[in-house]
């Protein structure tokens, strides 16, 4: 992000630990650098467990941070939340609502309590896409239906800042698609969405920026196309009649070539697929067949995140606790 980007929120070596019933203390966020810009869809990505969760809870003052600082719209957090929360809507566990009222009277009484006006949940319901539904009972909605409807009820007083903690889990392709939908629309209308996640290919259609986590640390940070191009060209298949050859060729050019069992080679590290052929054309051999792989936002996840483990979290033995000790918890 550059310097005169306006934030939504901002965090500064954040930082959160837990103990394990058997002494040992867990560290779920470590010295994490956020930077969320103003407006579009922002994805927070890593592996369960890597400390997305616990960073959303501390944003949103339902756990203290150890150290660090977290700002939202500018306002210091936990300290300056009360003048803030309005503007802030956040789904972070599966939302309560009465199963044998109708979608529109649950927001309805929802909207009474909060002090939201009664016309909003009109609104809400039309933005959610459950306008033709809101008179249908609770317990008759999908899944996905559900979770719009949850959404909807973040909605209620109109917040500028949405964050959303794995909002598609448990949700079929349709449901997924739905609250994909629902994101990018609340986001073109001038809001900031805030989207938890770990399914890649999902937050890639709808996020505009991302930052990625794991074991509690930032790792990368930015729009996602510069985030994609930056990690250059994919692998490139490529097909010819001297397999063998044609690979010794790429090498000596600079190129890494390996011949698969099916006879096709596959090259990395090549900026332009063009390359291949003009190096092969060159020495009398012509490619068949010349396969791209793009390169997208999973596999640059999964190059960053590479040798963090599953889990995400580190460890750090109290004084004196022994090696190999078992823990258990968070």
């Amino acid at each position: 992000m550059t310097e005169t980007t306006a934030l939504a929120i901002e965090t500064h070596g954040l930082r959160k630990t837990y103990h394990s019933r058997s002494g040992r203390r867990i560290v779920g966020v470590e010295g994490l650098d956020l930077a969320v810009p103003v407006g579009g869809v922002h994805g927070f990505l890593g592996p369960n467990g890597s400390g997305k969760t616990t960073t959303i809870r501390m944003l949103l003052g339902l756990v203290r941070a150890d150290s660090g600082s977290m700002e939202i719209f500018g306002e210091a957090i936990p300290k300056q939340l009360p003048s803030v929360v309005r503007r802030v809507g956040a789904i972070v566990e599966q939302p309560r609502f009465f199963p044998s009222f109708s979608g529109r009277k649950n927001l309805d009484l929802l909207a009474r309590a909060i002090g939201a006006p009664s016309a909003r949940v009109g609104a809400v319901l039309e933005e959610v896409g459950l306008a033709d539904r809101a008179k249908d009972s609770f317990k008759g909605y999908s899944l996905g239906m559900k979770q719009r409807l949850a959404i909807a009820a973040t909605l209620l007083k109109d917040p500028d800042l949405l964050i959303f903690d794995e909002p598609t889990n448990g949700l079929d392709p349709a449901g997924i698609r739905e609250i994909r939908e629902t994101m990018r629309a609340l986001a073109d209308g001038g809001k900031t969405v805030l989207v938890s996640s770990h399914v890649l290919a999902e937050v890639q259609q709808v996020a505009d920026t991302v930052s990625i986590i794991a074991r509690g640390r930032l790792l990368a940070s930015g729009p996602v196309s510069e985030l994609v191009s930056q990690r250059g060209g994919g692998p490139v298949r490529v097909g010819v009649r001297d397999p063998g050859r044609a690979a010794l060729v790429l090498r000596d050019a600079g190129i890494s070539a390996d011949v698969g069992p099916d006879g096709f080679i596959t090259a990395t590290g090549v900026t332009d697929p063009a390359q291949i052929t003009w190096l092969l054309g060159s020495k009398g051999m012509y490619v068949h067949e010349l396969l791209a792989q793009r390169v997208d936002l999973e596999s640059v996840f999964l190059e960053l995140t590479e040798g963090h483990g599953p889990g995400g979290v580190s460890l750090e033995p109290p004084a004196g606790a022994a090696e190999g000790e078992e823990v258990s918890g968070r």
